[in-house]
């Protein structure tokens, strides 16, 4: 086997990617702190780490059985540290296993320093989490990655915090999540010829290239018609409106996606677009919520 350098380890776990897992828990911390809770900010940063080391973990765990299921390959788009020859794929599997022992061992310190809803909510990620790789391959990945990067860290993020499960976060996860999930959905947009041979069914193959790219334009786009809704409810104080800041990004992509998407170079890059797009948006939208705790 070669020797690996811990650049070319750290690599391997698609570090471009972690936004995805990062900015739910950051907003989370974001809106709570706005809505005057009462913090630990300790937990908020371990909450953090343990979030993405999880995701580490998913990275790892996906692109094993992405290999083994040939849906990554030499001609994909998909991840390369198998396919490239760089790493074997028992090197990738033990790896994330590895990753897997120390997401759960700062699960469950998480879990003595709160509560037992962190038990449920952990393990539903774990499920979720390793049951990835057969839902993405039934149609049922959009949903797995809404429940993994949205709902349960959302949830999971304010009981860790507060000690207390405050429902409203989800006002925030399912626009955070949408444009989360357009990462995903852009892959597979782009994937479906390869995807198709590999013999897996996605969301998008289901639904066929032109309703599949006019999803990811919702999936990217509806956030802000979600978050301009809550400002005029009252759910989110007028700052939160600075978000609009990101909308000529949502645009390009969504652009992009529905002149392209019968041209899988022209869209080769989405997912990684969307992935700058949710990380815009996120940071954006935690920096307008700390700002309406003090103008609002």
């Amino acid at each position: 086997m070669k020797k690996h350098t811990l650049k070319d380890w750290f690599i391997a776990t698609r570090p471009w990617s972690f936004p995805a897992s990062a900015m739910p828990i950051i907003v989370s911390i974001a809106y709570l702190f706005a809505q005057g809770a009462n913090i630990n900010w300790w937990m908020a940063v371990w909450t953090l780490i343990g979030m993405v080391l999880f995701h580490v973990t998913g990275n790892l765990w996906s692109d094993y059985f992405d290999f083994k299921k040939k849906v990554d390959d030499t001609d994909t788009f998909g991840a390369t540290s198998i396919t490239s020859g760089q790493f074997q794929a028992s090197e990738i599997r033990n790896f994330a296993i590895g990753m897997l022992v120390v997401s759960v061992l700062s699960g469950v310190g998480i879990l003595l320093c709160t509560g037992l809803p962190i038990l449920w909510i952990g393990l539903a990620g774990a499920v979720c989490m390793l049951l990835y790789p057969l839902l993405k391959y039934n149609a049922l990945g959009d949903l797995d990655i809404l429940m993994t990067f949205a709902f349960l860290p959302t949830i999971g993020t304010s009981y860790a915090i507060t000690g207390m499960i405050d429902w409203s976060v989800l006002y925030i996860a399912l626009p955070v999540g949408l444009i989360t999930d357009g990462i995903l959905h852009a892959n597979n947009t782009r994937d479906m010829n390869t995807d198709k041979r590999a013999g897996i069914v996605t969301m998008a193959m289901c639904m066929g290239k032109k309703s599949a790219a006019w999803l990811y334009a919702f999936e990217v786009t509806f956030p802000y018609i979600w978050i301009l809704a809550c400002v005029i409810m009252g759910v989110f104080a007028w700052p939160t409106v600075l978000v609009l800041l990101t909308v000529p990004m949502a645009i390009k992509c969504a652009k992009t996606m529905l002149k392209g998407y019968q041209d899988i170079n022209a869209i080769a890059m989405l997912d990684m677009q969307a992935a700058q797009l949710q990380m815009a948006f996120s940071v954006v939208l935690s920096i307008a919520l700390i700002v309406s705790k003090f103008i609002a």
